[in-house]
């Protein structure tokens, strides 16, 4: 037994030792170095959670300051009834652009770039052509399917055809096709213009199509309601009775040697002058290279001149509530296409009624591509 005078703690230990024990001291938890790696994690997260939540903000703030915003509003439901009833939209300071006769036909003119070699084709060698490719109006009034024959010039010989009936036919031949293909065209555009309507934003390519077709359509304001009124076709009756009212079946000055097919004036330097004009006369009628620039151009006539607006309320109206369009009604409404007026509409419904034309109505022309497969 140790004795209490020789108790010291080192003696204890060296016995404790000796004996297999060992002895440590207790050592103390350092606190300091925990306290700052807390607060270096409390400050680090603090700063990732303010910066995301102010990155949406900054980055809106940029785009605002930055960059200009140029989404084109689509008012389609709250101008309709607007464009319809006759009244202009009210036009914004940057919208009042000036809409140049170069704008609206531009795509027109391109069809004088064409070299001057075109070929015409005698009515003899049109009718063996016709012939040989089974192409013939009773089918397509009972089958409705077109073969994509392009041709772009008349026929010398077609004012020499005296049977009524075959030069009718011949005259219908010719122009059928190319008045199905430009409302292929601007049905094409139409489904696009579509798309565009069902978006909030649109993309840059899409704000440049749609700018060129408001310049196109002759759309000051750039209203995409006014340009879905205007941007429709023709019905196919109604284009081949005024094409057959306006050149005589195809046997018209106008026709053989400029390729007018439907009598638009002009008050520029190229034109053909009317033979029985007065000297005071200022005006000429248009002149084309080819046939289908003339049914383009007709088109767009009819799709933007202000003599033309009830004309396409009215179709626009068919189009809401049919769905199809009807010819024997359209044609009441271009009594100012001619200085006849009424008289005129009268001499259209008569030709369409008296000739069937519209059984052409829902003819579509034998795709040759891809694209027109989608909208045929």
């Amino acid at each position: 037994m140790i004795q209490k005078k020789n108790f010291s703690l080192k003696k204890v230990k060296k016995a404790l030792l000796q004996r297999g024990y060992g002895i440590y001291k207790k050592q103390k938890k350092s606190t300091t170095s925990d306290s700052k790696n807390l607060f270096f994690v409390f400050c680090f997260s603090l700063v990732l959670i303010t910066t995301f939540g102010l990155l949406p903000k900054t980055v809106k703030l940029i785009n605002k300051s930055f960059y200009k915003s140029e989404i084109i509003e689509n008012n389609s439901k709250k101008n309709f009834e607007t464009v319809l009833s006759g009244k202009e939209l009210e036009l914004m300071p940057d919208e009042k652009e000036k809409i140049t006769f170069k704008d609206l036909f531009y795509d027109i003119f391109d069809f004088e770039d064409l070299p001057d070699n075109t070929v015409r084709l005698s009515a003899a060698t049109l009718e063996q052509l016709f012939k040989e490719t089974n192409y013939n109006l009773k089918d397509i009034r009972k089958k409705k399917i077109v073969k994509p024959i392009s041709i772009d010039l008349l026929p010398k010989e077609i004012k020499l055809i005296e049977n009524s009936k075959k030069k009718k036919e011949l005259f219908i031949k010719i122009i059928l096709p190319l008045i199905i293909e430009e409302n292929n065209r601007i049905m094409f555009d139409r489904k696009r213009l579509f798309s565009i309507l069902n978006k909030n934003n649109n993309s840059s390519s899409e704000k440049k199509w749609l700018n060129q077709k408001f310049k196109q359509y002759g759309v000051v304001n750039k209203d995409l309601t006014t340009l879905k009124i205007r941007m429709d076709i023709v019905p196919v009756s109604l284009a081949i009775a005024q094409a057959a009212k306006e050149t005589g079946w195809g046997t018209s000055r106008f026709a053989l040697e400029g390729n007018a097919l439907f009598g638009q004036w002009t008050w520029s330097k190229d034109g053909m002058k009317p033979t029985s004009a007065s000297v005071d006369t200022k005006h000429k009628v248009m002149k084309f290279n080819i046939l289908q620039a003339s049914v383009r151009a007709y088109q767009r006539n009819l799709n933007t001149h202000s003599g033309y607006k009830k004309f396409r309320e009215a179709r626009a109206i068919q189009r809401d509530n049919q769905g199809e369009l009807n010819s024997l009604e359209l044609v009441n409404y271009l009594d100012k296409y001619a200085e006849t007026g009424k008289e005129y509409t009268i001499i259209l419904k008569k030709i369409i009624e008296q000739n069937v034309l519209t059984d052409f109505d829902d003819a579509e022309l034998l795709p040759t591509s891809e694209k027109l497969k989608k909208i045929i």
